[in-house]
């Protein structure tokens, strides 16, 4: 049988079942979608939540079954399972949480087909996807000028706002919107991931990624721009700034983790100190009513002296790196963050507070305006804490330029040959072990500048915001985001931050549901969702074909020699 045949079935059965009835209750008022009960729709347009998702899946595999496109099969296989996921999550979501699909009434037994349709559909699709091979016409030949590249750039960076801000607002938060928020965030997570799918396997993603690092100054002006906005948009709202601000503070970190993991490979379990390291200094230094020293310097001069005293003790503990190596390290770094947590439990000396913590830190301001404050800004209000947000933007993104100097650098180079093989580094006329101490000293300052920022933000410095775990999430992050890159942090913490907030709707579920999810995610992308150039030639599968390369000579008008 033509491989055409359960393609376009696929994509017609899809669309079907948007628009047949999915429950046979009246669901409560709430996205799920907008006030409605699920029943049959005879409006083309009358679809919202995640039957507007199948729709526009449904309608993407009927145009790349028709039209030949770069990558068809990979395409195809993306949005079947962008549909199959949908299906399935939101079939099971409606029966859990609503009575049953087909539940018994008083007229009798009523079925809900649109689950059971849409499912067949996207099972279709893959199915018709797996009959082909390869891709069904060349790979991607654009050229623009540089202008022109630019301009592209600008239009798919500027896009990605309203989608961040989609992320962040879409289906509420806490579990709000009658109950089905989180099966709507989910929804649209798997929507989405359809598309990149889609995208990636079409050579456009990796094509426009090629561009990216063509014009990389513009793209990061651009990207930090497009940060700044933030609280102008839907996620504007002081929940989300001082969640964005939780995340900003963590990748702060997770970047300077990533020079001691990602770039020198040595396993660091006790990073957490240091960030505490730089809240308590901060806290001592700031003014606080509870601080013994009852000094109150500027908080720019704060925030040098948190990262000197962080880069100290983070040489303090790296220069057992002469000796000790692989696990033997890790057990000497996990040793020193306990040792931190259990001192500063005790209070010793009087700096950390003890159970009691250090509270009152005097929060930051700027002529005469507190970041607490409500602001108006060109007559659009502006949230509270939305200029603790922008301060941590500027933070991280002076961390990410540091990164990237440092990785190009002869200093980076040879924390990568340290990472390849210390052994061979060291042959190499390599000081390995200045070389390793110098990686936990910057790691550590980058922490120290992300505690005192911190300790601003939530006003007290506890030694239970620095335990064990928080080592486990920043070293989950960079993993996650992809070791030895420089966005690859950012994107990281963003995940263990955001997913558990749009999850607390499942209640019981929510870290389980968190956790089958990084599965997934390292599943299939074991080399991190930004990989670096060399984890992804180690871990990429064979079947991953170089589709982008005639793109990038194309997009740069230069050819390998």
């Amino acid at each position: 049988m033509n491989a055409t045949v359960p393609r376009i079935a696929g994509g017609l059965l899809t669309v079907a079942g948007t628009y047949l009835p999915w429950a046979t209750f009246v669901l409560n008022q709430g996205p799920y979608p907008a006030n409605a009960t699920l029943e049959f729709f005879t409006e083309p347009l009358a679809v919202s939540g995640f039957r507007l998702h199948l729709l526009l899946l449904g309608v993407a595999v009927l145009a790349v079954a028709l039209v030949g496109v770069p990558g068809r099969c990979g395409i195809l296989r993306a949005l079947g399972a962008g549909i199959v996921a949908i299906s399935l999550l939101n079939g099971l979501w409606i029966t859990v949480r609503g009575g049953g699909l087909g539940a018994v009434t008083a007229s009798g037994a009523d079925v809900a087909f649109g689950a059971p349709v849409a499912l067949v559909g996207g099972v279709l699709v893959l199915v018709g996807a797996g009959r082909g091979r390869g891709a069904d016409v060349p790979g991607w030949r654009w050229r623009f000028n540089p202008w022109g590249e630019r301009l592209l750039l600008l239009g798919v960076i500027v896009a990605l706002l309203p989608l961040v801000s989609a992320v962040l607002t879409s289906g509420g938060h806490g579990g709000a919107a009658g109950g089905y928020a989180g099966a709507v965030f989910l929804s649209f997570l798997a929507a989405a991931g359809a598309g990149m799918g889609a995208l990636h396997a079409s050579g456009l993603a990796s094509w426009v990624a090629a561009l990216s690092e063509h014009h990389r100054g513009f793209s990061v002006g651009v990207l930090l721009l497009c940060a700044l906005a933030l609280p102008f948009t839907g996620a504007g709202t002081e929940y989300w700034m001082t969640v964005a601000a939780n995340i900003g503070v963590y990748a702060a970190a997770a970047i300077g983790l990533n020079i001691v993991v990602g770039l020198a490979g040595l396993l660091d379990l006790g990073y957490i100190a240091f960030l505490g390291i730089g809240a308590f200094v901060a806290a001592n230094l700031s003014g606080a009513a509870a601080s013994r020293i009852g000094v109150e310097l500027p908080f720019p001069l704060v925030m040098i002296i948190s990262a000197v005293v962080a880069g100290l003790f983070g040489a303090i503990v790296g220069s057992p790196t002469l000796r000790v190596r692989g696990d033997y390290l890790a057990i000497v770094t996990l040793a020193f963050g306990e040792i931190f947590v259990r001192t500063a439990q005790n209070d010793i000396g009087g700096l950390t507070g003890g159970s009691n913590a250090i509270p009152g830190i005097p929060p930051l301001s700027l002529f005469g305006h507190g970041f607490d404050d409500q602001l108006v800004i060109g007559g659009i209000p502006v949230a509270p804490g939305a200029p603790y947000y922008v301060l941590i933007v500027l933070i991280v993104a002076g961390a990410m330029l540091a990164f990237a100097n440092l990785k190009e650098s002869r200093l980076g180079r040879a924390w990568i040959a340290i990472r390849e093989d210390e052994d061979a580094a060291r042959a190499m006329g390599i000081h390995t072990g200045r070389i390793k101490i110098l990686a936990f000293l910057v790691g550590a300052m980058l922490a120290g500048l992300a505690g005192a920022f911190f300790a601003h933000k939530t006003a007290t410095a506890s030694y239970e915001s620095f335990r064990f775990i928080e080592s486990v999430t920043l070293l989950a992050a960079v993993i996650l985001g992809g070791m030895g890159t420089i966005p690859g942090a950012v994107l990281g913490a963003s995940i263990l931050f955001v997913l558990p907030e749009k999850l607390r709707e499942f209640a019981d579920y929510r870290l389980l549901l968190f956790g089958i999810a990084l599965v997934l995610i390292m599943r299939f992308r074991p080399q991190g969702l930004v990989p670096d150039a060399h984890r992804r030639a180690e871990l990429a599968p064979e079947s991953e074909q170089p589709t982008v390369v005639l793109p990038v000579i194309a997009a740069t008008g230069k050819a390998g020699r």
